[in-house]
């Protein structure tokens, strides 16, 4: 499966300016709400029509601007996960899902009940069920039709911690039997790495950054999104020699193992990336704890360095140890992020 996107849509607040290109993998959009993820989503699906550009799925052209081409969605072969479900209220749950539904209608509901754990629900009503149960059968309805790209827009943002979690081990076996071919969309950096293969970041209608989820985590190259994949620490920096870095807000000179690049502007560590140490060594700082907050298998650390609050996350049972201890916080130098943008 081969999708080209190359589209421009005027929006309210911007303007979406896209391009990319994927195959046979899980292509997530990652960014904030009202990035423009969805609206690429729909212009993909039909729904809404691109200024300009061109969509072709598989050597099929959707949509071409220049020859006038613009299929509607139901000519697309494109499998469609709205982000509000949008199931037929009059239909009941059985009805939904068939549908669309191409080939042997009985083995795939019954597949799909099964599947979905719509067991017993088959003559309810959209009214009658829950968020998540609605979402199940707006996922079991795509799956019944003819498409050859699944479109996933935010697909678990009404499911509670457990059923989202059996819900992505299922959907890994559903894109299996697409051939690896679907785009989430997400806000989530966990979930886009777990379910993805490569991650582009939107921000204001652009993709700023596209690369292998690995790598996208590991360097992001820009502050935007290396704040969208959670690092939760951001400094402005300038460089001040081959290996040594100056991070403006946490007033802090900082050694790497690795030559720096001009054109750096931003570094980053990542919450759960620091160090402790009792003796002095590179890269430390001795620290302020502002605040202490308790989660469920760790403890926040809000700590002051220089001007700006910076987050620790660290094991409780660790943090009760050392807690009254004299200890500085070490970042390593193979976990400092460096941003050019």
């Amino acid at each position: 499966m081969k999708l080209e996107v190359d589209i421009k849509k005027h929006l309210r607040d911007f303007d979406l300016d896209i391009n990319f290109s994927m195959q046979d993998e899980i292509f997530a959009l990652l960014g904030a709400s009202g990035g423009g993820k969805s609206m690429t989503l729909k212009c993909i699906a039909g729904i809404e029509t691109p200024d300009s550009g061109k969509i072709i799925l598989n050597g099929r052209t959707l949509f071409d601007s220049d020859q006038k081409i613009d299929l509607p969605p139901q000519m697309r072969r494109v499998g469609y996960l709205f982000q509000n479900y949008a199931l037929f209220p009059n239909m009941t749950v059985a009805e939904n899902i068939l549908f669309a539904a191409v080939g042997d209608k009985k083995s795939k509901l019954r597949e799909n009940l099964e599947r979905f754990e719509l067991i017993g629900l088959e003559n309810s009503y959209p009214h009658e069920l829950s968020g998540g149960q609605q979402q199940r059968v707006a996922f079991a309805r795509i799956l019944t039709s003819h498409a050859e790209i699944l479109l996933l827009d935010e697909p678990f943002s009404a499911l509670d911690s457990f059923l989202k979690w059996r819900l992505e081990l299922e959907l890994e076996k559903v894109f299996e039997s697409y051939g690896n071919s679907a785009i989430l969309v997400s806000h989530d950096p966990n979930e886009s790495f777990r379910l993805s293969d490569k991650i582009a970041v939107m921000d204001r209608g652009r993709i700023s950054e596209m690369n292998s989820k690995q790598e996208i985590f590991k360097n992001p190259r820009t502050a935007a999104s290396a704040i969208l994949t959670g690092c939760k620490n951001i400094s402005a920096a300038k460089k001040i020699s081959e290996n040594q870095i100056y991070a403006e807000d946490w007033k802090i000179t900082l050694t790497l193992n690795k030559k720096i690049p001009d054109d750096l502007k931003f570094i980053g560590i990542r919450s759960d990336s620091f160090e402790y140490t009792f003796t002095d060594t590179e890269n430390i700082f001795d620290f302020e704890v502002v605040k202490e907050i308790e989660d469920t298998v760790s403890c926040i650390i809000m700590v002051r360095a220089g001007d700006e609050l910076i987050r620790w996350e660290v094991q409780k049972d660790l943090w009760n140890e050392i807690r009254s201890e004299k200890i500085h916080v070490k970042i390593p130098a193979d976990k400092i992020i460096l941003m050019n943008g």
